[in-house]
């Protein structure tokens, strides 16, 4: 009997999941351009910036030399040294080659990492609001998520004793991110010392997704890797996307104990194989290079926080708490439900993008339904534009 006869396409696994909700809106926004539209983007989160041009010239000078073949699967040894190098120096961990596997992006070393830790069953940790893939990726393992939230009131501050008290016999995993997607959110330093420490000291293994690292306004940035002593049950997950302007390259890692680098490359081997040889030569030359491109990026983010902020400001009914790293608003929009049919963040969004042509992210793809998110990686011109015409969106409500 045929899988349709039966009734059943598809596996039950790819059913626990959805489509990135980021992506999506994506998608319905082209769309909506490729009709005329005059879109505001503030949906993705990618760097408005062009790659700096040493790793350009990295990637040009692969393809002339014909790198073009595959590598290992971890990558090539010159990169997982350049990379345990520079986390060791900007970030005071300490590994080793071995103990560093590149990814086709952080997003697939995420999912790799989660797949080889957790098993069904598993209890998986994530403060709320948290990234879109987050819950997704665990489910598919067949882990189950264990949400935690946050207080707006308090900038959406996570603490260890908020992450303590969700922690059962079967927790396997906790997620952190920070600075947060979306909130901006960032730990304080001895409140993820002190989880780090509870972690260890129970086996639950804490999987830090540092993405937005460098991206820290609040102080220098911080890794759950620096904590050496607690090493065996840290899982880093790295990505040059933001911080290098590389977001179309793919490229991100994993550091974490042998044995799981391992068995990461163990399921890489049977999906995508190593990374982009041409990639991984950029890569080099991001991690070995000049690293004076992240602090013009950063100080740039920061001033086109503050214009979000004080745009946001200037609209009543929209309540925005400061975000304190990577490149994202998150304002409370729950002074206009009840108005012209809006019940929720994601009526909000749909209606920015269709009435006024401004691409919002909906808070419920965060966990939330009282927030939308907005990225301001954006030029200052295109953001001025976009607030102007949310301020008129809502003024007519």
């Amino acid at each position: 009997m045929s899988a349709t006869a039966t009734g059943k396409l598809v596996s039950d696994r790819i059913n626990r999941i959805e489509i990135s909700a980021t992506l999506a809106v994506v998608n319905e926004a082209a769309q909506l351009r490729a009709k005329g539209a005059d879109m505001v983007d503030f949906g993705a989160g990618e760097p408005h910036f062009s790659t700096p041009r040493h790793i350009k010239d990295a990637g040009i000078a692969a393809i002339n030399s014909d790198f073009t073949k595959y590598t290992a699967v971890a990558g090539i040894p010159e990169l997982r040294e350049a990379i345990v190098k520079r986390h060791a120096a900007d970030l005071g961990s300490n590994y080793a080659a071995n103990e560093c596997i590149a990814s086709t992006g952080g997003k697939l070393a995420l999912f790799n990492a989660i797949q080889v830790l957790v098993d069904h069953g598993d209890e998986v940790i994530i403060p709320v609001p948290y990234w879109v893939s987050f819950k997704d990726i665990v489910q598919y393992a067949g882990g189950k998520c264990v949400y935690v939230d946050t207080k707006e009131s308090e900038g959406f501050r996570l603490t260890a004793s908020l992450i303590e008290r969700a922690m059962t016999e079967r927790t396997k995993a906790i997620i952190l991110n920070t600075p947060g997607n979306p909130s901006g959110a960032v730990m304080d330093p001895k409140e993820m010392r002190e989880l780090v420490r509870i972690a260890h000291d129970r086996g639950i293994y804490v999987i830090c997704d540092e993405c937005y690292v460098y991206l820290n306004y609040a102080g220098d940035p911080i890794s759950a890797g620096s904590f050496t002593e607690y090493k065996e049950h840290v899982v880093i997950i790295g990505s040059l996307s933001k911080t290098y302007a590389m977001t179309g390259w793919r490229m991100g890692y994993a550091l974490a104990p042998v044995p799981i680098t391992n068995a990461m490359q163990k399921l890489q081997s049977q999906s995508t194989s190593s990374s982009n040889a041409i990639v991984q030569k950029a890569a080099v030359a991001a991690m070995n290079g000049p690293q004076d491109c992240i602090g013009t990026m950063k100080a740039e983010y920061i001033k086109l926080r503050d214009s979000a902020l004080a745009g946001l400001a200037n609209i009543p009914g929209v309540k925005c708490q400061k975000p304190q790293g990577a490149f994202y608003v998150y304002p409370n929009v729950t002074g206009f439900f009840g108005k012209a049919g809006i019940n929720n963040a994601a009526d909000v969004a749909r209606k920015l993008l269709h009435e006024a042509h401004v691409v919002t992210v909906p808070g419920e793809a965060f966990g939330t339904s009282e927030h939308i998110r907005l990225s301001y990686a954006v030029s200052p011109k295109e953001l001025d534009r976009g607030l102007e015409r949310m301020k008129k969106f809502f003024a007519e409500l």
